[in-house]
Parts: C-alpha cells; sequence; structure tokens
C-alpha cells in the first residue's frame, strides 16, 4: 500500500504545480521554437544575452501553455524525461489563408516603418509576418509564426510543489523572471499573503502590472487568501567610516 501511495504522490495530476525545464522543436524542421536551457541555447548558437534560462512554472490546465504540452504533462513522473508530441490542433492551431491579408504600403509609411520580408508587424491590433514586398502593396500573415506545425517537448519535470510558501514563490517567479524568488520574503498569516520587494524590483517596468498579476494568481489559487500585501522598503546605507 505505500509504495502505491508514493508512486501516485511522484505522478502529476491536473492542477499541480510543477517547475519544468523543455526544449521544444518544430517536427517537421527540427528548429527550436522554444527552450529553459542555457547549454542548449548555447549548443544551437540561439543563445540570447537578454534572454532569461530557467525552469518554469507550470499550473497543469491552467492554460499558460499550450493545451497540448499541459495535457501531455498528466501522468508523467516527477524527476523523469519524457516527450511530448503537440499537433497543430491541439498547439498553435491550423493555419488560416483568410489571415493572410494584403495591406497598401502607404499604412506603414504612416507609421515611420520600411516593410521588409520576415519583420514582425502589429496593424490594428493584430501581430503578423510580413511575407512579401511589391510596389504599393506588402502581404502580411497573421497566422502565429507555428500555426499549422507539430511541436516536440523534451520536458523534464523538476518538482512538484506541495508546499504553499513555494507555490507563492513560484507564482512571483513567473510574474518577475528576470528576479531570483528566493529574494522576496513571503509570510502567510492567516487569510494574508505579506511579500517583501527587494530592491531589485524598484526600476523594473510594469511593476504595478506585476504585482496585480501576482495577486490575481494568488487569490485564484489560494482561495483562503483575502489579501496581498507588498512590502517595499528602502533602507539607508550605512556610510563607510573614514580611514
Amino acid at each position: 500500500m505505500a509504495e502505491s501511495e508514493t508512486e501516485v504522490k511522484d505522478v502529476i495530476r491536473e492542477g499541480d504545480f510543477v517547475i519544468v525545464d523543455y526544449v521544444a522543436r518544430v517536427e517537421e524542421t527540427g528548429e527550436i521554437a522554444d527552450l529553459t536551457l542555457e547549454d542548449v541555447a548555447k549548443k544551437e548558437k540561439i543563445y540570447r544575452e537578454d534572454g532569461i534560462y530557467k525552469p518554469k512554472l507550470v499550473i497543469v490546465g491552467e492554460g499558460w501553455f499550450i493545451k497540448g504540452f499541459e495535457e501531455g504533462l498528466i501522468g508523467l513522473e516527477v524527476g523523469k524525461k519524457a516527450e511530448i508530441r503537440v499537433p497543430p490542433e491541439k498547439g498553435f492551431g491550423e493555419r488560416d489563408p483568410k489571415k493572410i491579408k494584403v495591406v497598401p504600403i502607404r499604412e506603414f509609411r504612416k507609421s515611420g516603418i520600411t516593410p521588409r520580408p520576415g519583420m514582425r508587424v502589429t496593424i490594428n491590433g493584430k501581430v503578423g509576418t510580413i511575407h512579401t514586398v511589391t510596389s504599393g502593396r506588402v502581404r502580411v500573415d497573421f497566422n502565429h509564426p507555428l500555426a499549422g506545425k507539430t511541436i516536440i517537448y523534451e520536458v523534464y519535470v523538476r518538482k512538484k510543489l506541495t508546499d504553499d510558501l513555494e507555490k507563492i514563490k513560484a507564482i512571483i517567479g513567473r510574474r518577475l523572471r528576470g528576479i531570483d524568488e528566493e529574494k522576496f520574503e513571503v509570510k502567510i498569516e492567516n487569510s494574508e499573503v505579506r511579500i517583501h520587494m527587494p530592491n531589485e524590483v524598484f526600476l523594473l517596468e510594469n511593476i504595478q502590472y506585476a504585482k496585480l498579476g501576482i495577486a490575481s494568481d494568488i487569490h485564484k489559487h489560494f482561495p483562503q487568501i483575502n489579501s496581498v500585501v507588498f512590502v517595499e522598503e528602502i533602507v539607508r546605507k550605512e556610510k563607510s567610516s573614514a580611514t
């Protein structure tokens, strides 16, 4: 009986908080679509200095990732590697020819943009990729770049989170990925969560939106929590004594 209980505990189920590393490749070409591993990024020569390479939090079934990936996590064992194959209908959708539009080049010039093939552009709130540029006309594909593609995830489930403090720190880390979540001091007292913010957050862009997102995630997944308090403190630096 003890062995079966251990097996159930180590298997991922819907609603679990799990920390994963992965490399996602387009099945047809082997091209990397996304990844969390710095060493792989360097090996494949796609490393970016401004990239963030660290494991990601998945709340299985929450919809933060494509449906096929989250569904594929269910039943995997913690601490083991696996491959998840995601077809277009459970990934980024099928390609829709109706989403390929011809836009007058003057629309780009109004915004001071010189259109070029391969350029990503936003038109009327929709993001697309320029395919061709001819005299006076620009052909733009508003399909997702991975639409119609089957994605293969090589995934390693590092950990299942069971402690509330760990879960909340992981939620913070998801919203503020450039800062180590261990730098945040988190306390749960009755129906309140207090989050002491490190100095690194003060100069971040859109920090208020990030805080709203963190609070929203906590309220959704911890129904016993009524309030989330962010503590921002700047401590006077002691002057060094003259020698």
